[in-house]
C-alpha cells in the first residue's frame, strides 16, 4: 500500500459531489515509465493520509456531501520487460501503464477502470481537492487557468516531445548535437514565453500544477540523459539550463519531492540504453 503525508480535509472538492465515503483506488504502474509517473505525482500531491474510521452504515446515495480524498491507494507493479499476464490484459487490453481501478462504496461498487496517463491524472485532479487543476467554476479565473495549462501541455506534446526520441535516435556526434540544438531553439521559442510568470511553477503558482504533472517526467529524463552523455549530448542540458525561464522552472520541478519520489535516475538511464540497443539490433 502506498501512503504519503496528511490532509487537513479543509479544501473544497474540485467541482464534484457525492456521499461521504472514501473511494478505493488501485494503481497499476511501473516506476520507470514516464507516463505512469504522471499518476504518481498526481496521487502524491493529494497528500494521502492514514485511513480514518469509516461509518458502519454509509449515508444513502441521495445525501450529497463533498467526496473526501482517498486515504490510501494500492500499488501493483507491472513488469514492462516481459509479456503482460492475461490478468492485466483483462484490466487494460493494451497492456500499458498506468491504469487505475476505482470504486466508491454505495455509489458504484463495481470498480471502474481508467487507462491512459493524461486521462488518469485528470480524473484524479477533477475528483478530489487538489492544487493541481482548479474546477472550471471554482472562481472567475478557473476556466482560463485550465485553458492555459491545456495550451502549455499541448505545446509541449506537439513541439517538444517528438525531439526526445529524435535526439536519442540521431547518429552520435554532429547529427545528435544538431538535433539537440534544434530542440533548444524550439524550447526557447515555444515554451520559454509560457513560463514567464512561473513562481516557481506554471502560471505563477507556488505549488505544482497539472502543467508540471504532464511534463515533469520528461523534464527529468531530458536532464538525466544529458548528464549521462550517452543518450543525449551533455551540452543539451547546459543549454536548457541557460534559458532563463525554463532553467528556473525546470530546476524547481526536478527538486520537488512529489516529482522525484518514484524516479530512479540510474535505473531509467540504464533501462533506456538497453531498449535503444535492442531497437538498433532489430
Amino acid at each position: 500500500m502506498a501512503t504519503n503525508g496528511t490532509s487537513n480535509g479543509t479544501a473544497a472538492t474540485n467541482g464534484h459531489s457525492t456521499h461521504n465515503m472514501s473511494p478505493k483506488i488501485i494503481l497499476y504502474t511501473n516506476h520507470r515509465c514516464p507516463y505512469a509517473q504522471r499518476a504518481h505525482i498526481t496521487l502524491d500531491t493529494l497528500n494521502l493520509s492514514p485511513s480514518p474510521s469509516t461509518p458502519s452504515h454509509p449515508p444513502p446515495p441521495t445525501i450529497l456531501t463533498p467526496i473526501p480524498p482517498p486515504t490510501e491507494y494500492e500499488e501493483i507493479l507491472i513488469d514492462l520487460d516481459t509479456p503482460r499476464p492475461q490478468w492485466y490484459l483483462d484490466i487494460n487490453p493494451r497492456g500499458l501503464v498506468p491504469s487505475i481501478k476505482y470504486s466508491l462504496p454505495g455509489i458504484f461498487d463495481t470498480p471502474e477502470i481508467l487507462t491512459e496517463s493524461g486521462i488518469v491524472a485528470q480524473f484524479v485532479c477533477d475528483s478530489f481537492p487538489s492544487p493541481l487543476l482548479p474546477a472550471s467554476k471554482e472562481d472567475p479565473f478557473s476556466a482560463l487557468k485550465r485553458a492555459r495549462i491545456a495550451f502549455f501541455v499541448d505545446t509541449w506534446s506537439s513541439k517538444i516531445a517528438p525531439y526526445q526520441f529524435q535526439i536519442i535516435k540521431a547518429e552520435e556526434g554532429a547529427e545528435r548535437e544538431a538535433k539537440a540544438e534544434e530542440c533548444v531553439k524550439v524550447m526557447e521559442k515555444e515554451i520559454e514565453p509560457l513560463l514567464a510568470g512561473a513562481k516557481p511553477f506554471f502560471g505563477g503558482s507556488g505549488e505544482l500544477t497539472f502543467a508540471e504533472v504532464m511534463t515533469a517526467p520528461f523534464v527529468l529524463r531530458m536532464f538525466s540523459f544529458a548528464k549521462d552523455g550517452e543518450l543525449m549530448p551533455q551540452s543539451f542540458g547546459e543549454k536548457l539550463e541557460a534559458l532563463p525561464n525554463f532553467g528556473r522552472w525546470s530546476k524547481a520541478v526536478m527538486e520537488n519531492g512529489n516529482v522525484r519520489r518514484v524516479y530512479d535516475e540510474a535505473g531509467v538511464v540504464e533501462g533506456t540504453k538497453k531498449r535503444v540497443k535492442q531497437m538498433a539490433a532489430k
